[in-house]
């Protein structure tokens, strides 16, 4: 059996179909109450600060030390003093978890055993025997069964024996990564024989983070690509232009052919060009009835389309190859030579008001002169610039950080990431769609969530490594964040969660914080140092 610390275990007690107690309290077994509700032990929470002051060392010996019989003094932890020590070896396992066997001795055992029998003595009701008083052992026994008290002792020498063993790992194990490994009947086995108990439990601890080079985000050389729309002066000129069209109507033209500036009603259709004609193939994607084509977005449309139907006139149809760019957004279409076909179904022209102050209240309210809206939309596109040019430099460092380090990412991270990326891809698709409720759980189902994960592992490891680096570099240059600058954004999230009237965890609010204020000083501290070189495409 393999038990996970938060997922309930079989109840081990089977009593007599007579027998109406339990013998301790809500009906749980020791084990599910330690399986249901974890002996608090500092385990990080799988977010995105992961560096603790002391991290794991890759290919370290085997470590083996004795678990002292007095409580452990680590913050939180809750461990009753045992009467002798357990010892505990502990052996590194690949993708960053650690196996710990547990020895404990007959002493302890012995006296779980004798805390077992008392709880018993306490909760039955033998026949003949007033409840909670002394009841002589072998009838004990013999009521409640030999198998019961056996498996209640081992339920218990677990539950106290549990948080000793994992002070090895503490603040170094991972949130809700625990697993017992040693299966029940041959813990039964060892402790029938031998009047103690060993067994293993698997723990994910922190990854170590290497980088490569070492201290290489310190210099870091980045290219940032910032696409040519978002130039502000263009973004702004372009807006003009549309408010100004806006304003005009479109009249047919009777007398010419298609010119810049036209809009034209058009039908298009392709086929593949082939050495064998009638292999020839339609490419439903590029067909299109009724299209309304502006001349002044051509080639925002296609590529050079413009310049093959320049001319055409109303009723009028114009067939040319094609060939797609290597560029071009659908993949199975790059380099793809086709045959085009356009029918020109109606042609208009616009007339449009001359660009000057007396509509430049009508283009751009509360401005009096075209100067003055030209000016506001540049300062308004200023900032949209500058927004998406720290965005894209933020997303090119942190592209090039995951390339630098090398992480072994223990299972409970990858899926605590995924599911929380997975979670959120949920509820972007609920706000799109208005997803029912069968629809709502056909996604949420464990096969989806495991398609999800297989198919996105790369996107995964990526971010994990990426937020596992951000911590790393907080924690090396002794980064901090102002506690006035937390407690505002806390506040402010928590009253984002009170206007809508959501529940929250005000503990997980602050982290999630710190999360966000760690990162954003991280790449703050990166750009200042980073050479960066902006390009446009």
């Amino acid at each position: 059996m393999e038990a996970r610390a938060t997922s309930p275990a079989h109840t081990f007690f089977k009593f007599n179909p007579s027998s109406s107690f339990s013998p301790f309290p809500s009906s749980l077994s020791f084990l599910n109450v330690y399986l249901l509700k974890p002996i608090k032990t500092p385990l990080l929470h799988c977010s995105r600060q992961f560096s603790p002051s002391k991290c794991p060392t890759r290919g370290a010996k085997l470590t083996r030390f004795v678990a002292s019989a007095a409580p452990a003094t680590a913050d939180d932890v809750v461990a009753e003093k045992l009467p002798a020590d357990i010892q505990v070896t502990e052996t590194p396992e690949p993708n960053s978890r650690v196996r710990l066997s547990v020895e404990v001795p007959a002493a302890v055992c012995d006296d779980c055993y004798r805390t077992v029998i008392k709880e018993f003595t306490k909760r039955s009701k033998v026949p003949g025997f007033r409840p909670g008083k002394n009841v002589p052992e072998s009838i004990l026994i013999g009521y409640v069964g030999k198998e019961n008290v056996k498996k209640a002792t081992i339920e218990s020498i677990l539950k106290r024996t549990l948080p000793h063993a994992m002070s090895s790992v503490s603040g170094r194990a991972l949130e809700d990564s625990l697993h017992i490994i040693t299966k029940f009947p041959e813990m039964e086995s060892t402790y029938s024989s031998m009047k103690s108990l060993r067994y293993d439990v698997i723990v994910d601890v922190v990854p170590e983070v290497k980088w490569i080079p070492e201290d290489g985000y310190k210099n870091l050389k980045i290219v940032v690509e910032i696409d040519k729309e978002i130039d502000a002066q263009t973004a702004a000129e372009q807006e003009l232009r549309r408010r100004q069209k806006a304003l005009g109507a479109l009249r047919i033209v009777t007398d010419r052919g298609l010119q810049v500036g036209d809009v034209a009603i058009l039908d298009i259709s392709a086929t593949t060009i082939e050495q064998d004609e009638s292999a020839a193939q339609s490419i439903p994607s590029a067909e299109s009835k009724g299209f309304q084509f502006d001349t002044e977005d051509g080639d925002k449309v296609l590529p050079d389309f413009l310049d093959s139907i320049i001319g055409i006139k109303r009723g009028e149809t114009k067939s040319f190859p094609y060939v797609f760019p290597d560029s071009w957004k659908q993949e199975d279409l790059r380099g793809v030579r086709a045959q085009f076909t356009v029918d020109c179904m109606e042609l208009f022209y616009r007339d449009l008001p001359e660009l000057n102050d007396s509509i430049a209240d009508k283009i751009l309210s509360g401005c009096s002169t075209i100067e003055e809206v030209k000016e506001t939309l540049l300062q308004k596109f200023l900032e949209v610039e500058q927004t998406a040019k720290e965005q894209a430099t933020d997303n090119a460092i942190l592209d090039q950080l995951h390339k630098m380090v090398e992480v072994d990412i223990p299972p409970s991270l990858f899926e605590d990431q995924g599911r929380q990326l997975y979670g959120a891809q949920l509820l972007q698709i609920q706000a799109n769609m208005k997803l029912n409720e069968q629809q709502l759980a056909s996604l949420s189902s464990p096969k989806a969530v495991k398609e999800y994960l297989e198919n996105q592992k790369e996107n995964i490891t990526n971010i994990i490594k990426q937020n596992l680096a951000v911590g790393d570099i907080f924690k090396r240059e002794n980064l901090q964040i102002l506690t006035d600058e937390l407690v505002k954004e806390v506040n402010n999230s928590i009253s984002e969660f009170k206007r809508h009237n959501q529940e929250y965890d005000e503990g997980r609010v602050k982290e999630q914080v710190e999360e966000v204020l760690e990162g954003a000083k991280v790449l703050e501290w990166l750009r200042e140092r980073a050479d960066i070189q902006y390009i446009t495409k």
